[in-house]
């Protein structure tokens, strides 16, 4: 299996009032690609800065960060913008994710019109409709709006607008951590299906050991900014 991802000697350092906070410090690994690698520590860690500096919503102190053989950190403009279409994010609450204002096909259509993907509105609503269905959300609640459906449909929602440019790599933050015990298990499920289905590939982050368990091929543990295992 070839490594899809690439992470070597990352840090990522902050200044605050109290001195410099070390959130990541020097951590490298790779992921194959429709692997799963999943990301674990107490909170505070420095596991979704990881996440958010691999996806350049975070820049990089230092260090290096290959996707597909492009050197991702530092990337803007077009380039950026090319990356973005291959490696997306499902968020950890989706509720503050989600634009209120925006019904669900609206909140799906929008990475496919900022990247011009369909070319009628006929062909729009209906890659809508097929993302809708993927995720196993109902076409009656595409006009709904966030408030108006429970944490698990929501999560369903930030999933289908992951999965709507056809991204190679996704991470996931904490997507199952807002959610109750019985959807975690669902959503979890979804993510699986979706994996074999598309050979997509995770970074997996969450601080309950068994859901990385379940999910993960390989863990690697956090503390204090710093790698202290890989498994």
């Amino acid at each position: 299996m070839s490594e899809i991802l690439g992470v070597r000697h990352l840090k990522k350092y902050f200044n605050t009032p109290k001195g410099t906070l070390h959130a990541v410090d020097d951590v490298s690994f790779g992921i194959e690609r429709g692997k799963t690698l999943g990301v674990v520590g107490e909170s505070g860690c420095g596991k979704s800065t990881i996440g958010r500096a691999i996806l350049n919503l975070l820049e990089p102190t230092s260090g290096e960060i290959w996707f597909e053989g492009k050197e991702v950190a530092g990337a803007k403009g077009n380039r950026l913008a090319e990356l973005r279409k291959d490696m997306q994010m499902i968020f950890q609450d989706p509720f503050s994710s989600l634009n209120p204002r925006m019904s669900v096909s609206e909140i799906i259509a929008e990475p496919l019109l900022i990247y011009d993907m369909c070319g009628s509105v006929r062909e729009l609503d209906e890659r809508v409709g097929e993302l809708m269905e993927i995720v196993g959300l109902a076409e009656r609640l595409s006009g709904s709006y966030p408030h108006e459906m429970d944490g698990g449909r929501r999560q369903r929602v930030g999933v289908a607008r992951a999965l709507a440019l056809d991204p190679k790599f996704i991470v996931c933050d904490e997507p199952v951590s807002a959610l109750d015990v019985s959807i975690q298990a669902q959503i979890i499920n979804l993510l699986q299906d979706l994996q074999e289905q598309k050979n997509l590939t995770y970074l997996f982050i969450t601080h309950d050991l068994s859901v990385v368990r379940h999910i993960a091929d390989d863990i690697l543990v956090m503390y204090l900014g710093q790698m202290v295992e890989k498994c």
